[in-house]
């Protein structure tokens, strides 16, 4: 009973503190309703009496307040909502006219302060010599009379750092401050220190077996630096231009085999003391591929096969090469044009064998979707009138696309020299099936002065002034005016030329001179010459034109010595002469200035006798050929020959007659072979002949130099002979002339100078007459072929 009863007491102080627990959460739970049911009725009253009542403006100095307020996304009537005050603080900082925005609640106000940026007066650069400041303050973004800010003033500093990189000054620094004025304005100085160029002090290649370090150095354009190169740029580092190498890196293997040839990388590591860089590329070159079978899929076009393969490039067995197969793809897509597919799609497809290491091409021929041109914009030419861009592309509006007309386009565009860069892009018509072609042009200059002071074996010192313009007033016209003066030649040359003569394709140019030249050494006399005439050129084809021409021609041949042959003697004084005549050229060089393939025929004849008082008929013809016999070994055989006659039984004058020698036949002077009036004894004069023929045969090649240095070697033979002088041997003078022919031996040392292309001969006559002048050294410049 005790334990019972003891139990039970146990169970009712359980049963009290539990009931004094329940009781505690429910009061808890109460107070807690209550509170929140209190607060709601305390917030509710107090939100709905929160409203502004104004947006207060303080600060602001140029800017009105009312322009505050409007950048603003809260404003009178509205509560003080916590996020859309913070909103406009945002929306008013984005402005960029303030350096400092604090928002702050005053009784029922809501006070904005805020601090302007101040304006800018003026832009100046201190310490700049290598850009001109407009090339800067055209690089820059900020602009006088515009707000500032430090993070435009920290974009700007770092383009201005770029502009000085792309030169090789990778240690340029650039420190903007300020010079604070009234009314809150300032004066923006960015103090350069341009440093120092950085040069390339070495360009390395990793994993190259097929070609040398020399030649692929000879590839890039990125090139080391050298004494002689204060020319040129292309010794400083550039980031841009390393990307480009790796390009012109993947070109060049692709056009000699390499179809798997990948750049893994392109490193640049600057020097222990930062003046120079190391540039390191690292190539997996693959095996070589030839050409495999060449196939045509005409697919559901009626194109002959045949006619395809009659353009194609690539050939069965040949290396392979990247550049044929596009060429093939162009040539294909041009032919079927003519065939009336103007909406070909050309796709070449590559098979490679790689246990034979060939690639078989397949030249698949698509029906394209119809697309015509709706609209064609130019873009960015402000000189240049839209008419001399327009004219060099052979489609208009309403045209059939063609993506290798618009390629073609392009490159006649980019060959006028007028733009730095020319981009076609292409929109979407006003229709799916039209296009509109945008022309996006960079215009640069193109006048130029020119000063030159030059030396050569013929002229002795020879000095020049000219001044040209490529593209006068923006028509794509030609017009130059330039003096030489030397010891022997005074010379006033003046030229102008319309490429587009009536809106045709036809050029038009007018041509004026004046010359007095010193002969005594070669033929006793001086000449004074003055003269004009006009030209028209027809093109005939890709690589023909067709030039036709007249020239009228005052001629004084004075100063002749009493001592002189009796011909020149005879031909003194003043004469007119009239002459009509054509040039007709084809060519097909791969460089006119450096070719290594491909050839040139031209052919001239001139009438004399439309007017004037000289009358004779005059032929000349020119041939050469360049043949590249291994990599950087070119053969070139080049002939030339002539013919003048008389046309009304007259002695043709001295003046008008074929004189050879110098650079026209090595190894003996101006003038040193041909008719020849010994009655003067040593002192001799040339007559000039009648009739010519000259032909050389030269090797060029490498001489172990770093590509970059451009200086090659070539070995030479030249031979041909001049005769038929009209005069004879008298009891009075004594005249040799004959068509013995005339044989020279000898080498060159060629060199591409900043100044230009240098070439010096040494020759040796191993067929020759005691009577012929020879010559065993010459130099010139400047290119001749």
């Amino acid at each position: 009973m005790r334990k019972l009863g003891r139990r039970n007491e146990r169970v009712k102080t359980l049963m009290r503190l539990k009931s004094g627990f329940v009781g505690f959460f429910i009061a808890l739970l109460v107070a807690v309703c209550s509170m929140q049911t209190t607060g709601l009725r305390f917030v509710t009253p107090a939100a709905a009496q929160a409203v502004i009542v104004d947006v207060i403006v303080i600060g602001n100095q140029r800017i009105e307040a009312d322009t505050v307020r409007s950048y603003m996304l809260i404003g009178p009537g509205d509560p003080f909502d916590p996020v859309r005050i913070d909103d406009s603080l945002k929306s008013l900082f984005r402005t960029g006219l303030f350096a400092d925005v604090q928002m702050s609640r005053q009784a029922d106000n809501l006070v904005v302060e805020v601090d302007e940026n101040p304006i800018i007066n003026r832009i100046n650069f201190e310490g700049n010599s290598e850009h001109e400041d407009d090339a800067l303050s055209a690089e820059i973004q900020l602009r006088p009379r515009t707000v500032f800010t430090r993070a435009r003033v920290q974009a700007d500093v770092q383009r201005i750092i770029s502009i000085y990189r792309r030169s090789g000054r990778f240690t340029a620094s650039v420190t903007p401050k300020i010079i604070r004025l009234p009314q809150n304005r300032v004066d923006l100085v960015f103090e350069i220190n341009e440093g120092e160029v950085t040069s390339i002090e070495r360009i390395n290649f990793i994993g190259n077996r097929a070609f040398s370090d020399s030649q692929l150095r000879g590839v890039v354009s990125t090139a080391e630096s050298a004494w002689w190169k204060f020319l040129t740029a292309s010794d400083n580092y550039d980031p841009d231009r390393l990307n480009f190498d790796k390009e012109l890196l993947r070109r060049h293997y692709l056009q000699n085999g390499y179809a798997d040839f990948i750049v893994l990388s392109a490193t640049a590591e600057l020097s222990r003391d930062g003046e120079s860089f190391f540039i390191t590329f690292v190539v997996e070159e693959g095996p070589e591929y030839t050409f495999g079978e060449i196939m045509v899929d005409v697919g559901q076009t009626a194109i002959n096969p045949q006619t395809v393969y009659d353009v194609i490039l690539t050939n069965e067995g040949a290396t392979y090469d990247a550049n044929l197969v596009d060429k093939s793809v162009e040539q294909i897509t041009i032919e079927a044009g003519k065939l009336g597919f103007a909406f070909s799609v050309v796709r070449p497809s590559a098979d490679r064998d790689n246990e034979n290491l060939r690639i078989n091409i397949t030249y698949i021929i698509k029906e394209g979707p119809r697309v015509y041109i709706e609209r064609i914009d130019i873009v960015g030419n402000v000189r240049t009138l839209d008419e001399v861009i327009r004219r060099e592309i052979r489609l208009v509006e309403g045209d059939a696309y063609n993506r290798v007309l618009v390629d073609r386009a392009r490159r006649r565009i980019t060959s006028l020299d007028f733009f730095n860069t020319v981009e076609i892009n292409e929109r979407q018509g006003s229709a799916p099936d039209k296009v509109v072609l945008i022309i996006v042009v960079d215009e640069k200059s193109t006048g130029s002065l020119n000063f030159g002071l030059g030396f050569s074996t013929t002229e002795t010192v020879l000095g020049t002034v000219g001044v040209a313009e490529r593209n006068l007033l923006g028509r794509g016209q030609f017009v130059s005016l330039q003096t030489s003066l030397s010891f022997k030649r005074q010379q006033l040359n003046f030229s102008f030329t319309e490429p587009y003569f009536l809106g045709r394709r036809i050029s038009f140019g007018v041509d004026a001179f004046a010359t007095d030249t010193n002969l005594q050494n070669e033929s006793s006399f001086n000449t004074r010459q003055i003269g004009a005439g006009f030209r028209f050129g027809f093109p005939l084809g890709e690589n023909s034109s067709l030039t036709v021409r007249y020239n009228y021609n005052n001629r004084d041949i004075r100063n002749v010595d009493a001592s002189a042959s009796l011909a020149i003697r005879s031909a003194a004084g003043v004469t007119n002469i009239s002459i009509i005549g054509f040039t007709y050229v084809y060519d097909t060089l791969d460089n006119p200035l450096e070719p290594s393939s491909g050839f040139r025929i031209s052919h001239d004849q001139d009438l004399a006798g439309v007017g004037g008082d000289i009358f004779f008929w005059r032929a000349e013809g020119k041939a050469v050929y360049f043949h590249t016999i291994y990599e950087g070994v070119i053969a070139m055989v080049r002939g030339t020959s002539g013919v003048i006659t008389s046309l009304n039984g007259d002695d043709v004058l001295v003046i008008d007659r074929f004189f050879r020698g110098g650079e026209t036949f090595r190894g003996f002077e101006r003038s040193g072979i041909g008719p020849r009036d010994l009655t003067g004894g040593t002192d001799n004069d040339a007559l000039g002949g009648q009739i010519y023929a000259i032909g050389t045969a030269e090797v060029s090649f490498p001489v172990g130099l770093p590509e970059e240095f451009g200086v090659r070697a070539a070995v030479f033979a030249d031979f041909g002979t001049i005769f038929h002088a009209p005069e004879n041997t008298t009891a009075t003078q004594l005249i040799v002339d004959d068509a013995d022919p005339r044989a020279s031996i000898g080498a060159s040392l060629l060199w591409r100078s900043p100044l230009g292309p240098l070439r010096f001969d040494f020759a040796y006559a191993v067929l020759k007459k005691n009577y012929d002048k020879e010559e065993i050294f010459r130099f010139s410049a400047g290119t001749r072929f």
